[in-house]
């Protein structure tokens, strides 16, 4: 398997910036995947994105369950959220980057992904329930987006006022 990596944490300029796309499809994105997986698996994560580990490129990793209790891992390449429909689902959610805290965060019930994989075949990954959520938040992630950023009114308040008390904010 790959390499542990250490997380990038809420405060880390690299979560903020848009990913770049992949254009080269070697041995190097091979390594960078499962360095990924080591490091989501050694972290107890769902999901992971490059920029979290802090490299900036639009790859995420992911080992979820759907809302059937049907497990998906894999991983994305330059991924596009194409569809993210259904019901708006107002669930605790949580980040690798915001270690310790979670937060109602609404996201739809559907959602779907495009993109290659790690030898630039064509994807396109549907789920519902927590995984829809995961592709969601992930997807997110490689625009330079955190979960937070999603909240409102006294939620986003309070997640904010958590960020600044905890122990691994800059």
């Amino acid at each position: 398997m790959g390499t542990v990596r250490p997380i990038r944490y809420m405060g880390d300029p690299v979560l903020r910036a848009e990913c770049d796309k992949v254009t080269t499809f070697d041995a190097d994105l091979k390594r960078l995947i499962d360095d990924m997986f080591a490091s989501m698996y050694a972290a107890d994560g769902a999901g992971l994105a490059a920029n979290q580990i802090g490299v900036s490129l639009q790859v995420f990793v992911y080992d979820c369950a759907d809302d059937t209790g049907r497990r998906h891992v894999g991983h994305v390449v330059n991924p596009t959220l194409v569809t993210a429909d259904g019901e708006l689902l107002d669930e605790d959610e949580g980040c690798l980057s915001l270690p310790g805290l979670r937060f109602a965060t609404p996201r739809h019930a559907h959602a779907v992904v495009e993109g290659v994989d790690m030898t630039g075949e064509p994807l396109r990954i549907e789920g519902t329930g927590y995984f829809a959520r995961c592709l969601q938040h992930e997807s997110g992630h490689l625009k330079g987006q955190l979960y937070v950023d999603t909240l409102k009114g006294a939620t986003r308040k309070e997640a904010l006022r958590a960020v600044r008390q905890a122990t691994w904010s800059s």
